[in-house]
């Protein structure tokens, strides 16, 4: 049986499935600078980002590949002839590269760990993830999320993980290109404080125009522990199969998300592994079957989430 068969089973069952944590802020917190997301200069420290997840107890690790797009690279330029005209020769294939580079590192890290872990390709939103407003047309939508996750499928990823998508409409054609490469498929929300998703739809409408596509698990992330609260309560409302949910901590200080190495920070520290635990509880009476936790967590957090589900649940083999 795959990994993935694995926690299907699991979830059919109503067990739940632990998730890694904060990936990309992990990698910065560890020094990094995130150029090249640190596939580039940095594999081995994102390879270890992996490892010790997984010997926290992750059930499932996603790869580093979150904003990682053709795109990302385009909006730098004018177009795609100004890119080859000033650019460095092969920037216009540098995600492409740099996706598949990201899931051999998260497989060696598995290989090394010996655990039957599932590994998820991560796909966001192709604008920021915090600005529903840019979301670009439904042809680039179905075009530029077809190649990601067709670069991810040749990759040999477990399943697609479609984090953080702040509209209906985006969800919705990621999951159809999932869907065509025929992979299994979750797709997760990012929700603001009166648990809707940030565009203002509700999650009622995003539940319904995903149902049809049917994405294994729904979630809710990347927003505080206790708006991830307040929409699971809400999800669990419209949703009758797997649900989710995983938090970020922290403060978002542009550029970058800052993860607990300046002055005044008040995100790791003010939400430690046994506090978040305590929100999770409440994730899991609310019938949250996949949890894990978002930008700014750590692997001690994944360690207590594992501890925790064990003193909930038989061990298993």
């Amino acid at each position: 049986m795959s990994a993935y068969a694995r926690l299907q089973e699991r979830l059919k069952q109503g067990g739940t499935v632990l998730l890694d944590g904060g990936v990309g802020t992990e990698i910065l917190r560890r020094g990094v600078y995130w150029r090249g997301h640190g596939l580039e200069r940095c594999p081995e420290i994102v390879e270890a980002v992996h490892a010790d997840y997984l010997a926290a107890g992750a059930d499932l690790i996603s790869t580093n590949t979150f904003q990682l797009t053709r795109r990302s690279y385009l909006n730098l330029f004018q177009g795609l002839d100004h890119m080859r005209r000033i650019g460095p020769p092969g920037l216009e294939n540098r995600a492409a590269e740099l996706t598949r580079k990201a899931v051999e590192v998260a497989k060696r890290a598995r290989e090394k760990s010996q655990r039957q872990a599932a590994i998820a390709g991560s796909v966001s939103p192709l604008q920021h993830c915090y600005r529903p407003d840019l979301v670009p047309p439904d042809a680039d939508l179905h075009r530029e999320h077809s190649e990601t996750v067709n670069q991810l499928a040749a990759a040999d990823v477990d399943l697609i993980l479609l984090e953080t998508m702040n509209t209906v409409r985006e969800a919705r054609i990621a999951l159809e290109a999932a869907r065509a490469a025929r992979l299994p498929a979750w797709v997760s929300f990012v929700v603001d404080e009166k648990a809707r998703l940030l565009s203002g739809e509700s999650l009622a409408e995003a539940v319904r125009a995903v149902e049809p596509l049917h994405p294994d698990v729904v979630l809710v992330n990347c927003a505080p522990p206790e708006d991830i609260t307040a929409a699971l309560a809400e999800l669990r409302r419209h949703r009758s199969g797997p649900i989710g949910a995983y938090a970020h901590i922290g403060h978002y200080n542009p550029p970058s998300w800052k993860a607990g190495f300046y002055p005044g920070f008040s995100g790791t520290e003010a939400w430690p592994p046994e506090r978040y635990c305590g929100v999770a509880q409440k994730w899991l009476a609310l019938g949250a079957q996949v949890i894990g936790s978002c930008c700014g967590t750590t692997p001690d957090h994944i360690r207590a989430l594992k501890a925790a589900l064990a003193e909930r649940q038989p061990a298993r083999a």
